[in-house]
């Protein structure tokens, strides 16, 4: 084992040599340096992120004024020309999106904003109308072509050895739904219009949507598919026992404009196949609705109940109940009552389309919008709506 003392009988000396001691102090000079800087850049990055959430925050929180309202281009340019006509904007848009973009259309008038063409939807949707149940489909076209295979399949037990008997040919029928024209024409005045206060879009949209929602609602129950939809009530009705496709088939209730049991809503519920049941709807009006309610079954029980939670519709005998102001009222002879899966049996074709046409001459001093749209509506599947015929037979 080496010692101090051998090492000092050797002779040799072990302390370091200046040029070691010169290089330590300058790598420690350049490291302390190296460290401040680090340090010095740590806490600058520190007090700019600081300051940009304390920027952030407060822009958080800040009411935004009218003039740092960030606009879609689409909607300033419609905006602008709501108010003064003016369509350079929407014609410099031209159909760059392919979601409802803004432009001018070649028959004259602007499609609307994707904003207010979104909000015309809901209100439509949510209106108490065919529609909501109804199955809808968006076309490109003048009109919509569905084929329905209306036949049974052929099907048999083979043996092994046997022959296989041959399958029947299905039935298909084309069903063309042709699309017409809507219009509604809300006005306002030019001076309401220079007011920037005004939302003028947001008006026009409410407008446009409580117009369509009354004539679609209409059309879709009873419209006799001249330039508007064929709607359930225009079909021939026949009475359920002599049922044929391309007719309706209904249940008569037993007496001319009054239901005095219960025993036709029930015949009513399974003159629909079984495949159909299962979404199946009654639809009627509010002065149906107070007859039905006060019903009761032969222990007393109403045959009516409401929804339990809010948005849930009411249900009679289990199903779902439409209120649609447009179905007959009880009569003589009324078909006051429909029942059925709608989004098999009622189908609506639109383009998705919607055009206003600002038009400030024909009604001076106001401004007229003539907005448009194109909808069509039939039946197309006769198996799967029935009718409550208030009639004797």
């Amino acid at each position: 084992m080496t010692t101090p003392e051998t090492i000092s009988r050797a002779g040799e000396d072990l302390s370091p040599s200046p040029e070691v001691k010169a290089a330590v102090t300058g790598f420690l000079a350049e490291f302390k340096a190296f460290s401040d800087d680090v340090a010095t850049r740590l806490q600058h990055h520190e007090d700019q992120m600081t300051k940009l959430d304390r920027k952030m925050t407060h822009a958080a929180f800040r009411p935004m004024l009218s003039a740092e309202t960030q606009e879609a281009p689409h909607q300033k340019a419609f905006d602008t020309y709501l108010r003064n006509g003016d369509d350079a904007g929407m014609r410099s848009l031209g159909y760059e999106a392919k979601a409802m973009s803004t432009a001018v259309a070649s028959d004259g008038g602007v499609l609307v904003s994707p904003q207010a063409a979104e909000t015309i939807r809901n209100v439509l949707v949510s209106t108490a109308s065919i529609r909501s149940i109804a199955s809808v489909v968006q076309v490109e076209a003048g009109s919509l072509d569905i084929l329905i295979d209306r036949g049974e399949v052929g099907a048999g037990w083979a043996a092994e050895t046997a022959a296989a008997t041959e399958a029947t040919t299905g039935t298909l029928e084309k069903i063309n739904i042709p699309v017409h024209e809507l219009a509604a024409q809300p006005k306002a005045s030019q001076r309401l219009l220079d007011d920037a206060a005004f939302d003028v879009e947001t008006w026009l949209a409410g407008r446009i949507a409580e117009k369509f929602a009354r004539s679609e609602s209409a059309a879709f129950v009873s419209g006799n598919g001249v330039d508007k939809p064929k709607g359930v009530l225009a079909y021939n009705a026949v009475a359920n026992g002599s049922w044929s496709w391309g007719n309706l088939g209904y249940v008569a209730t037993g007496a001319a404009g009054a239901l005095t049991t219960i025993d036709p809503l029930v015949d009513l519920v399974y003159a629909l196949p079984a495949q159909y049941r299962a979404r199946a709807c009654f639809v009627m009006n509010s002065r149906t609705t107070g007859v039905l309610r006060k019903l009761k079954d032969a222990d007393g029980r109403f045959l009516w109940s409401d929804g339990m939670m809010a948005g849930e519709p009411a249900r009679l005998m289990g199903y779902k109940v439409l209120i649609c102001e447009d179905m007959p009222d009880i009569a003589a002879n009324s078909l006051s009552i429909a029942f059925g899966d709608f989004q098999a049996g009622y189908t609506i074709a639109e383009r998705p389309d919607l055009r206003v046409l600002r038009d400030p001459y024909s009604a001076k001093p106001h401004v007229l919008f003539y907005a448009t749209k194109r909808v069509g509506g039939g039946v197309t599947d006769f198996g799967a709506i029935k009718l409550l015929k208030f009639a004797a037979s």
